[in-house]
């Protein structure tokens, strides 16, 4: 039952209450008039109250963490899936059919099982399911959205590199070859997995490339744009881990169309934007930067005319916790439920 339907709460549960976007998901969900955590599960952790896991949270009257296999499903009307990517499959075809699902995994986000298992290492666990599945980029797949029983939620820097590229795409402004993406992501993105490549050590004080022409970002990315344009698009994706806890930075070049300047790109995109509570496009030169959204649902675009005739740059920048992801899939949980989409997300950005 939707909550415009009942004076009732949403019930939510949330798997993978251990992680980043699990512990980001409850922040921002004990603010939400709409909803009450019934659900919290986290396998190593089964028994400990959050608090324990997040100190962050301990002041917040949760219910403790259980293993998934303990979980009581009766009692739930949306589940959040903040698990690690190929775990998520199963565990969702197990679930009743009653119950709405938010998958923040990559397991449901590539509409082809093929290229999943490309990409991912390993068949496809639950095909049909996928058939069902509906991407959850809010602002291009809304009405979709609203009337989906499974979402999966896009990744970080696809968020960050879709939101200025697929409205551009689709009006013609600019080409679909030669897009190259060079985007800056801060540590959390990684997750909260013990790796030697995440020490503070590691990270602190520089910056590098990593899965560098082979990260699993590209074939989502290239899905939506291909959906945009309306024909294959290849992209030249670079992500850079940045000293920094959170926040996205995506540099994106362009070339234009015959006639088009970089001017016709912002205006588009803030036409576009325009009715967007959560999507912004800066005045000409503005250049957006990761603080200005930091802790909020926020994305920021800015647009530059390229020195190099013919071609434009795209800045944006998202919060890679909240727009590209706990943010976003609490936005998608809005609309299929039938809340106010901002509800739960009135946040402003966290400066300094």
């Amino acid at each position: 039952m939707s909550a415009n339907q009942s004076n009732d709460k949403v019930r939510v549960g949330i798997l993978g209450a251990s992680g980043y976007t699990g512990a980001e998901l409850v922040r921002l969900l004990v603010r939400h008039p709409g909803v009450e955590i019934a659900l919290l599960t986290a396998d190593r952790h089964a028994g400990k109250p959050l608090g324990e896991v997040f100190p962050h949270l301990a002041r917040l009257a949760l219910p403790d963490l259980v293993k998934i296999d303990d979980a009581d499903w009766g009692k739930l009307d949306f589940v959040f899936c903040a698990l690690p990517h190929a775990t998520t499959q199963k565990v969702i075809a197990g679930l009743p059919e009653s119950l709405k699902v938010c998958d923040l995994s990559a397991d449901f986000r590539l509409r082809d099982v093929a290229t999943y298992a490309q990409w991912y290492g390993g068949a496809h666990q639950a095909p049909e399911l996928q058939k069902q599945a509906i991407y959850g980029l809010t602002e291009a797949y809304r009405e979709d959205i609203a009337g989906a029983r499974l979402v999966a939620n896009p990744g970080c820097y696809t968020t960050t590199a879709e939101l200025p590229l697929m409205p551009l795409l689709e009006a013609g402004l600019i080409s679909p070859d030669g897009i190259i993406i060079d985007a800056k992501s801060g540590v959390s993105g990684a997750g909260r997995s013990e790796k030697q490549a995440n020490l503070h050590t590691e990270v602190s004080e520089g910056i590098h490339a990593y899965a560098v022409a082979a990260h699993r970002h590209a074939p989502e990315i290239e899905q939506e744009l291909a959906a945009a344009a309306g024909r294959p698009v290849t992209v030249s994706f670079t992500p850079h881990l940045m000293p920094m806890n959170r926040g996205i930075l995506a540099t994106i070049y362009v070339s234009l169309v015959d006639g088009a300047d970089a001017e016709d790109l912002r205006v588009a995109l803030a036409v576009r934007y325009d009715p967007e509570p959560f999507v912004h496009v800066l005045p000409i030169g503005r250049s957006p930067a990761t603080r200005d959204v930091r802790g909020s649902n926020h994305c920021l675009i800015g647009v530059f005319a390229d020195r190099v005739p013919g071609r434009a740059i795209l800045l944006s920048v998202t919060d890679n916790l909240v727009k590209g992801a706990s943010g976003q899939a609490i936005q998608n949980m809005n609309v299929m439920c039938g809340l106010p989409e901002t509800m739960g997300l009135e946040q402003e950005a966290l400066f300094p």
